[in-house]
């Protein structure tokens, strides 16, 4: 019997990558093409997956892991939509019903960094484990999680990012970058925030630049919050921002410290460079966790 062929797609802000792949996550056929409105991304995506039903064969599901805020609530009457963004033209848009009625499968839609933590369950760094987060650090900061195998749902999906952290405005004067809070996660450590805080972007800044110690100080506070809300197994830390590499050390320094030998985890007290990570499948994180997706969908 021919293995399953699984569509998915990974919509950002900036670009969509839609692609075909195997059981194994094996991508076999894969476009990128730039975020227009939502009429055009949506039909580009749809071109796309019929041509590679004719070349490679049908697919039996779609996963979509998509920019948000989004409603990923089947029961909902908001269902398939993007809830008030940023981005121009796209508030209010249906992105799924018309993948649904052009390609009549089943579709599991969710944000991005829900999709990023099932792909790193099956293929990557979070393999074996039941109860996770992943976070990504990036342009924006979001978070997910796999709590006994299921991913976090509840009235809609997690705002990791948008959690309030402890702001010393004395020791960081900076206000916060987010249009709504200010100072939660992402206004104080997302990319925007450390180019707008020290005048240039994240990727320019030396190892030994203050920012980076700043930095680790509000992704260790926000990880000290999720291990005490929910003690997963594992962090794993995505995003940009998140893979330079002076960084993870010292996340991983100060949230040991601000736990404060609180939390007696073997896992975390004597295996922290193992505790929090990075991601395993890399730049491939969002198409395969898009194809994890596909494989929780339901008919």
């Amino acid at each position: 019997m021919a293995n399953q062929l699984f569509g998915g797609i990974e919509g950002g802000g900036t670009k969509f990558v839609c692609a075909v792949g195997d059981e194994d996550g094996k991508i076999l056929a894969e476009t990128r093409f730039p975020t227009a409105t939502p009429g055009e991304t949506i039909s580009s995506a749809i071109s796309f997956f019929k041509q590679q039903a004719q070349e490679l064969g049908p697919i039996s599901a779609l996963g979509f892991a998509c920019f948000g805020p989004l409603d990923p609530n089947p029961n909902s009457k908001t269902y398939g939509q993007i809830l008030p963004t940023p981005k121009l033209g796209w508030t209010g848009a249906d992105v799924v019903s018309p993948l649904k009625e052009a390609l009549e499968v089943p579709i599991k839609f969710d944000t991005d960094v829900n999709g990023a933590a099932p792909g790193e369950w099956r293929w990557g760094a979070a393999q074996g484990l039941d109860t996770f987060v992943y976070y990504t650090i990036g342009t924006g900061i979001g978070g997910g999680a796999l709590v006994e195998g299921k991913l976090l749902h509840g009235l809609l999906h997690p705002e990791m990012g948008h959690a309030p952290l402890p702001h010393d405005s004395e020791k960081d004067p900076f206000e916060g970058n987010c249009p709504f809070h200010k100072d939660c996660f992402e206004g104080l450590a997302s990319g925007p925030a450390i180019e707008k805080r020290w005048g240039q972007r994240a990727e320019t800044l030396p190892p030994g630049h203050p920012a980076w110690d700043l930095e680790a100080h509000y992704i260790a506070l926000a990880l000290q919050g999720i291990i005490c809300n929910l003690f997963p197994q594992r962090i794993i830390l995505g995003g940009g921002v998140a893979q330079q590499p002076q960084l993870l050390p010292l996340v991983r320094k100060k949230t040991l410290a601000y736990l404060n030998g609180y939390v007696q985890a073997d896992a975390i007290l004597n295996g922290i460079d193992s505790y929090i990570v990075p991601p395993a499948l890399g730049g491939q994180a969002g198409v395969k966790g898009a194809f994890a997706l596909a494989m929780m969908a339901e008919g």
